[in-house]
């Protein structure tokens, strides 16, 4: 299945910058590789955006860099906008207190 191509453009643009953090730093291909413990090639593929190298490739290439671990805070509940405002509208209106069982 292809991939929507606003998902394919944000790989790209993440290997790219990869990239470019990459060469600031003075950092081959084969230092980078290396350092993340992937062959070469798996590393190319992470700068060309490639949707088939694992999530994981991406996010050791961001800690060597030195860019922390950006990927948990992806999708961390508190940027869940639409996730918040459904929360904002299950809040009910009026609370009632609960009636107390029989006997007691």
């Amino acid at each position: 299945m292809p991939l929507p191509s606003l998902v394919s453009r944000s790989l790209t643009q993440l290997g790219q910058d990869i990239s470019l953090a990459r060469r600031k730093r003075l950092l081959t291909e084969v230092m980078m590789a290396e350092r993340m413990g992937v062959a070469r090639g798996t590393y190319r593929a992470v700068e060309a955006g490639d949707p088939a190298v694992g999530i994981g490739n991406y996010a050791m290439a961001l800690f060597v860099l030195g860019l922390g671990a950006p990927l948990g805070e992806l999708a961390a509940a508190s940027k869940d906008e639409i996730g918040l405002a459904q929360d904002a509208e299950r809040v009910p209106k009026r609370v009632r207190p609960r009636k107390s069982p029989q006997g007691v």
